[in-house]
C-alpha cells in the first residue's frame, strides 16, 4: 500500500500525543536523505525518523539508533544550530496531503522566542525534508531541486515554501454530498479510480475498500451505478472521512499466505480477521511491515546466484528430457522394422527384382502388409536393412530407458531446490542449499573450504491441538526430519506429485483428532510449488511406511500405500513457533 494521507493522518495524531511539547535533544543524519531526532518529553525520550528516501519515505517512531557519519552533512549542522534543544509546539497536516509539519519554538541568536517549520514531503521520488521561517521562507532543504529540475517549484534557500497545485484534487475533510456527487458521478471511468481521482489523500487502496464497504464492484463503472449504489457509496465514503476526522484509527498488517502483502490504519473489509494482524501503534506498523518485507527481498538478493545455477540447470534439463522423450516415441517404430524383416525373409523368395514394395501376409495378426522396398537391394539386402533399422532403435530405447529415469530424478531434485530457495527465510537457509548445491556438482567448493556448519532449523508449529508440527526448509532437512527426528507412528505429509516439504506430526503415540491433519495438510500444501492454490492433493501416511530408495537423492522417498486428502494452502490460523 502507499504512505498515502490517512496513513499519514493516523501518524500526525500519533506523533502529537507522544511529541507535542518534547524537546529536540539530538539531530543526527545518518543517511544522505534521512534524519533522526532524539526528542525528550515528560514521558520518556523518543527517536523520530523522518526519510525522504526517493523509494521509500516515511517517517515513524523507532526504539532503534542509527550510526551517524563522524562529520555531520551541513544540512545537518544547520538544523542543529536553529532548533536543538527547541520544543515541538505543533505537528500538522495539510488537508490530506502526504506532508508532515513541525512548528518548533526556539531562541534565536538574540535569545527572542521564534519558531521555525520542519516541512517533510513524502510524496515518493519527489519526497524532501525542508526547513522555513514561520513566514514560509525557506532557509534549506535536505534535497535542493533547481528550475532546471523542476519546472513547478523551485526548493532553494531563499524561495517561498509553497504546496504545487498539479493534480486539482479536493480536500475529502471539507467536502460536501453535493459536491462529491458533482465529482465523482460526472466521471467516466471505474468507481474506485474516480475516488482517488478528485480527493487528496485517498490511494488506490483505500479507494477500493470505500467500494467494497458499498457493497459495489470496485471495477464497476461510474454510469452503471443505480441512484442507491450512488447514495450506498457516498455514505461509505462518509464514514470513512467522520473516522479520519474522530481519530477512529485500528492499523493493522494484512497478510496473504503468511506474507505481508498490505498494510491500512482502518479494518479492511476485503480481508478475513484471519489474515489480519493488528498494531498497537502506526509506527510500530511501518517499522515492522517494512522489516518484514525487507527480510523478504534481502533473501531473494542473497539467493540471486543459487537461483540462476538452479534455473540454468533446470532449462538444460527439460530441453535434454524433451528431446530424448521425442527420440523414445522415434524407437516405438522398431517392432514394425523387426516383423518386415521376418516377412521378408520368409517370403522373400517370391520378390520380383527392382519390386519397390511387396504384399504379404503377416502371420502375426493374419492380415495383409504392404513392405516398402530398396529396388536397388535383393529381398534379403531389404531384411537385412530393417533388421539393422530395428537393432538401431532397439539400443536407443534401451539407452534412453535409463536416461529418461535419470534426466527425469535430476529435474526434480532441481526442481526441489527451486523451492526450497522460494521458502528460505533467512540467510542462514541458503547455506544448507548452497551445500546440497556443491555436493551435487553444481558448484565447485572454493580452494580447501570445508563444509560450513549449519544453524538453519526447520519451521515449527504448534495445532490448534497443542501437536508439534515441523516442516523441512530444504533436501537435507527433510531428510534428517522423516529419518532421524520422526518416529515410527508419527505421521508424514506431502503434496502429492510436485516439488515440496516433508512435513512431519509428532504423535507421541496418540490416536489424533482430524482437525490436525487438515492442519498438517495445508502446511505441506503452502510448503510446495502449489502454493497459492485453493485445492492441494496431499499424501499423507505413518513414518514407518516410508522408505529411502537405494542411491536416491536427499529428501526422495519412497511409499506404496497412504491416505489422500485435498485442501487449500492457506495456513494463516496455525501457530508458528519462533525460536
Amino acid at each position: 500500500m502507499a504512505f498515502d494521507g490517512i496513513t499519514i493522518s493516523c501518524l500526525k495524531e500519533e506523533l502529537r500525543t507522544a511529541l507535542l511539547n518534547g524537546r529536540i535533544y539530538k539531530i543526527a543524519q545518518p543517511e544522505t536523505d534521512e534524519l533522526l531526532l532524539t526528542i525528550k518529553t515528560n514521558n520518556g525520550q523518543y527517536r523520530l525518523v523522518l526519510s525522504a528516501s526517493a523509494s521509500l519515505p516515511l517517517v515513524y517512531l523507532t526504539d532503534k539508533n542509527k550510526p551517524s557519519p563522524m562529520t555531520a552533512p551541513n544540512f545537518c549542522m544547520l538544523l542543529r544550530k536553529h532548533i536543538q534543544n527547541g520544543r515541538i509546539v505543533d505537528i500538522s497536516q495539510p488537508s490530506l496531503e502526504r506532508i508532515l509539519e513541525f512548528t518548533i519554538e526556539h531562541l534565536d541568536e538574540m535569545g527572542d522566542l521564534c519558531q521555525k517549520k520542519l516541512i517533510v514531503e513524502l510524496m515518493g521520488k519527489h519526497s524532501n525534508i525542508i526547513f522555513c521561517t514561520q513566514e514560509g521562507k525557506i532557509i534549506d532543504s535536505i534535497k535542493h531541486i533547481s528550475s532546471a529540475v523542476s519546472s513547478l517549484r523551485e526548493v532553494l534557500p531563499g524561495r517561498d515554501y509553497f504546496i504545487p497545485e498539479t493534480t486539482n484534487k479536493k480536500n475529502p475533510l471539507t467536502t460536501t454530498k453535493e459536491e462529491f456527487f458533482t465529482l465523482v458521478y460526472e466521471q467516466n471511468s471505474e468507481c474506485f479510480k474516480s475516488l482517488y481521482m478528485n480527493y487528496v489523500g485517498l490511494s488506490p487502496f483505500m479507494a477500493n475498500e470505500i467500494c467494497f464497504r458499498a457493497g459495489g464492484n470496485c471495477d464497476l463503472s461510474i454510469a452503471a451505478l443505480s441512484d442507491m449504489d450512488k447514495e450506498n457509496l457516498y455514505c461509505s465514503f462518509n464514514e470513512m472521512i467522520s473516522d479520519i476526522k474522530d481519530g477512529n484509527y485500528a492499523p493493522r498488517i494484512l497478510y496473504e499466505n503468511g506474507v505481508p502483502k498490505e498494510y491500512a490504519v482502518f479494518p479492511i473489509s476485503s480481508y478475513s480477521e484471519e489474515n489480519t494482524k493488528e498494531i498497537s501503534s502506526v509506527s510500530t506498523l511501518l517499522e515492522q511491515y517494512y522489516e518484514e518485507k525487507n527480510i523478504i527481498t534481502r533473501i531473494r538478493q542473497k539467493s540471486v546466484d543459487l537461483r540462476k545455477i538452479v534455473q540454468t540447470a533446470l532449462e538444460r534439463n527439460v530441453k535434454k528430457y524433451d528431446l530424448q522423450i521425442r527420440q523414445m516415441q522415434d524407437t516405438e517404430k522398431r517392432e514394425k522394422y523387426k516383423v518386415y524383416g521376418e516377412l521378408l525373409t520368409a517370403f522373400g523368395y517370391g520378390v520380383e527384382p527392382g519390386s519397390k514394395s511387396v504384399t504379404v501376409n503377416n502371420y502375426y495378426t493374419n492380415e495383409d502388409v504392404n513392405i516398402p522396398l530398396d529396388p536397388m537391394l535383393s529381398a534379403i539386402e531389404n531384411a537385412k536393412k530393417y533388421y539393422d533399422k530395428y537393432n538401431k532403435l532397439k539400443r536407443t530405447y534401451e539407452a534412453l530407458s535409463t536416461l529418461t529415469v535419470q534426466v527425469k530424478e535430476e529435474t526434480d531434485h532441481l526442481e526441489s531446490i527451486s523451492n526450497a530457495l522460494d521458502i528460505a527465510v533467512k540467510e542462514e537457509d541458503l547455506v544448507q542449499i548452497k551445500e546440497e548445491l556443491i555436493e551435487t556438482g553444481y558448484i565447485k567448493r572454493k580452494g580447501s573450504s570445508k563444509k560450513q556448519r549449519f544453524t538453519s532449523k526447520p519451521f515449527h508449529y504448534i495445532s490448534s491441538d497443542g501437536y508439534h508440527i515441523y516442516v523441512g526448509k530444504n533436501n537435507f532437512q527433510n531428510e534428517e526430519l522423516t529419518f532421524k527426528f520422526a518416529t515410527g507412528n508419527d505421521w508424514w505429509f506431502h503434496a502429492k506429485g510436485v516439488p515440496g516439504s516433508h512435513v512431519i506430526v509428532k504423535s507421541e503415540g496418540e490416536e489424533m483428532p482430524d482437525r490436525i491433519f487438515e492442519e498438517a495438510g495445508k502446511l505441506a500444501a503452502y510448503y510446495s510449488k502449489l502454493r497459492g492454490q485453493e485445492k492441494v492433493e496431499i499424501d499423507y501416511i505413518q513414518k514407518k511406511h516410508v522408505k529411502k530408495p537405494s542411491g536416491g537423492k536427499p529428501g526422495f522417498v519412497v511409499y506404496y500405500t497412504n491416505y489422500s486428502l485435498m485442501i487449500d494452502s492457506d495456513i494463516s490460523g496455525i501457530q508458528e513457533v519462533t525460536e
